[in-house]
């Protein structure tokens, strides 16, 4: 069978809601199944939030920024294998401090904080292969 065909087949299939497709040497079958129901969601859970007291910081999750990669490489939470990673959950950063070490053509390329903030989440890990604008670390 060709391409084209295949192609053909995935566009009927697909826009006549059809949920069954076999195809063998002589024949296509084609079956349209009972209607798919989507998953229910769970009720929402109520849960109980605790009173702020004085001398408690709340974050503001709605001000996060996203620190992105710069480029294609590979991700080194440290300098090295042996030494303590750049920054870890909850750590205060400040403008220019290195948050990470992307390797792209044998080039070890600094990462740098643009702001001041606390690092809220690491989002990969040591060794990782990341892509261009993928999101590396959020902060607050």
């Amino acid at each position: 069978m060709q391409i084209e065909n295949v192609r053909t087949l995935a566009e009927i299939f697909t826009s006549h809601g059809l949920t069954f497709l076999e195809v063998d040497e002589h024949r296509v079958r084609m079956e349209k199944g009972a209607t798919i129901v989507p998953p229910v969601q769970p009720a929402a859970v109520a849960m109980a939030i605790p009173a702020t007291t004085e001398g408690d910081t709340t974050v503001d999750f709605n001000h996060l920024v996203e620190v992105k990669s710069p480029m294609v490489g590979v991700f080194y939470s440290s300098p090295s294998p042996d030494a303590e990673m750049f920054v870890s959950i909850g750590h205060k950063v400040k403008k220019g401090d290195v948050l990470c070490i992307i390797e792209a053509m044998k080039l070890m390329n600094e990462i740098t904080a643009e702001q001041d903030g606390e690092v809220v989440d690491i989002c990969v890990n040591n060794g990782d292969i990341v892509e261009f604008g993928q999101v590396l670390f959020k902060m607050i």
